[in-house]
Protein backbone atom coordinates (compact mmCIF):
# COMPACT_ATOMS: atom_id res chain seq x y z
CA UNK A 1 0.00 0.00 0.00
CA UNK A 2 0.94 3.47 -0.31
CA UNK A 3 1.86 6.42 1.63
CA UNK A 4 -1.55 8.43 3.08
CA UNK A 5 -1.47 11.87 1.59
CA UNK A 6 -2.43 14.66 3.64
CA UNK A 7 -4.54 16.46 1.62
CA UNK A 8 -5.71 19.10 4.11
CA UNK A 9 -5.56 22.99 3.71
CA UNK A 10 -3.80 24.99 6.07
CA UNK A 11 -5.22 28.47 6.74
CA UNK A 12 -4.20 31.47 8.31
CA UNK A 13 -6.57 33.55 9.99
CA UNK A 14 -5.56 36.42 7.80
CA UNK A 15 -5.93 34.03 4.58
CA UNK A 16 -9.14 32.70 5.42
CA UNK A 17 -10.20 36.34 5.91
CA UNK A 18 -9.10 37.12 3.00
CA UNK A 19 -11.20 35.04 1.25
CA UNK A 20 -13.91 37.45 -0.21
CA UNK A 21 -17.29 35.51 -0.20
CA UNK A 22 -18.43 34.06 2.65
CA UNK A 23 -19.85 30.72 1.11
CA UNK A 24 -15.80 29.81 0.32
CA UNK A 25 -14.44 31.03 3.28
CA UNK A 26 -17.23 28.72 5.42
CA UNK A 27 -16.18 26.05 2.99
CA UNK A 28 -12.45 26.46 3.39
CA UNK A 29 -12.91 26.40 6.90
CA UNK A 30 -15.34 23.54 7.28
CA UNK A 31 -14.24 20.97 4.74
CA UNK A 32 -10.89 22.01 4.93
CA UNK A 33 -9.98 22.45 8.52
CA UNK A 34 -12.95 21.96 11.44
CA UNK A 35 -14.67 18.64 10.01
CA UNK A 36 -11.37 17.97 7.68
CA UNK A 37 -11.10 14.06 7.28
CA UNK A 38 -8.10 12.08 6.75
CA UNK A 39 -9.61 10.33 3.82
CA UNK A 40 -10.63 13.16 2.23
CA UNK A 41 -8.33 13.94 -0.88
CA UNK A 42 -9.59 17.71 -0.67
CA UNK A 43 -9.88 17.11 -5.53
CA UNK A 44 -12.59 15.78 -7.68
CA UNK A 45 -12.06 14.11 -10.95
CA UNK A 46 -12.73 16.16 -14.26
CA UNK A 47 -15.33 13.47 -15.24
CA UNK A 48 -17.19 14.41 -11.50
CA UNK A 49 -17.32 18.24 -11.90
CA UNK A 50 -18.43 17.28 -15.70
CA UNK A 51 -21.94 15.39 -13.89
CA UNK A 52 -21.95 18.22 -11.40
CA UNK A 53 -21.94 20.94 -13.95
CA UNK A 54 -24.92 19.09 -15.83
CA UNK A 55 -27.04 18.03 -12.94
CA UNK A 56 -29.68 20.85 -12.56
CA UNK A 57 -32.23 20.49 -9.62
CA UNK A 58 -34.37 22.09 -10.91
CA UNK A 59 -35.11 20.18 -14.17
CA UNK A 60 -38.04 17.89 -12.47
CA UNK A 61 -38.89 19.24 -9.93
CA UNK A 62 -42.02 19.40 -10.73
CA UNK A 63 -42.40 15.88 -10.48
CA UNK A 64 -42.19 15.77 -6.47
CA UNK A 65 -45.56 14.60 -5.37
CA UNK A 66 -44.91 13.77 -2.23
CA UNK A 67 -44.00 16.39 0.99
CA UNK A 68 -41.39 18.23 0.39
CA UNK A 69 -39.53 20.51 3.09
CA UNK A 70 -36.87 22.42 1.82
CA UNK A 71 -34.20 23.53 4.28
CA UNK A 72 -31.43 26.47 3.86
CA UNK A 73 -29.96 29.36 5.65
CA UNK A 74 -31.57 32.55 6.00
CA UNK A 75 -28.70 34.69 4.63
CA UNK A 76 -27.14 31.67 2.40
CA UNK A 77 -25.38 32.85 -0.70
CA UNK A 78 -27.44 29.81 -2.72
CA UNK A 79 -30.72 30.82 -0.68
CA UNK A 80 -32.02 32.39 -4.38
CA UNK A 81 -31.27 28.83 -5.88
CA UNK A 82 -33.83 27.14 -3.38
CA UNK A 83 -36.03 29.66 -3.93
CA UNK A 84 -36.80 28.99 -6.68
CA UNK A 85 -36.30 25.41 -6.89
CA UNK A 86 -39.08 26.17 -3.92
CA UNK A 87 -41.56 27.71 -6.77
CA UNK A 88 -41.24 25.18 -9.29
CA UNK A 89 -42.45 22.36 -6.80
CA UNK A 90 -45.69 22.66 -7.84
CA UNK A 91 -47.10 19.10 -7.45
CA UNK A 92 -45.79 18.36 -3.95
CA UNK A 93 -48.78 17.19 -2.00
CA UNK A 94 -47.20 19.72 0.80
CA UNK A 95 -44.76 21.60 1.13
CA UNK A 96 -42.86 23.86 3.43
CA UNK A 97 -39.67 26.40 2.89
CA UNK A 98 -37.34 26.76 6.26
CA UNK A 99 -35.10 29.34 6.10
CA UNK A 100 -33.06 29.17 9.50
CA UNK A 101 -32.66 32.54 11.07
CA UNK A 102 -29.52 33.92 10.83
CA UNK A 103 -27.40 31.36 8.96
CA UNK A 104 -25.40 31.07 6.05
CA UNK A 105 -24.95 28.33 3.88
CA UNK A 106 -22.14 25.89 5.59
CA UNK A 107 -23.44 26.95 9.20
CA UNK A 108 -26.59 24.76 8.67
CA UNK A 109 -24.44 21.50 8.59
CA UNK A 110 -22.71 22.46 12.00
CA UNK A 111 -23.02 25.03 13.76
CA UNK A 112 -25.50 25.51 16.93
CA UNK A 113 -28.00 26.73 17.65
CA UNK A 114 -29.27 26.00 13.69
CA UNK A 115 -28.19 21.87 13.55
CA UNK A 116 -31.18 21.77 16.61
CA UNK A 117 -33.40 23.99 15.10
CA UNK A 118 -33.28 22.21 11.52
CA UNK A 119 -33.37 18.63 13.81
CA UNK A 120 -36.92 19.96 15.43
CA UNK A 121 -38.08 21.23 12.12
CA UNK A 122 -37.38 17.83 10.50
CA UNK A 123 -38.88 16.06 13.03
CA UNK A 124 -41.99 18.25 12.91
CA UNK A 125 -42.74 17.86 9.67
CA UNK A 126 -42.12 14.76 9.20
CA UNK A 127 -44.13 13.52 12.15
CA UNK A 128 -47.10 15.55 10.36
CA UNK A 129 -46.76 14.07 6.89
CA UNK A 130 -44.93 10.55 6.78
Amino acid sequence: MGAHLDCRMYYTTEQLEAIPAGLYRDGVQYYGDTYYHPNSQSWYTTESLAHLMAFDAEDHVDLIDQPLLMIAGEHADTRYMSDTVFEKAVNAKVKEFFPVPDASHIETYWKEPFVSQESAKIVEFFGANL
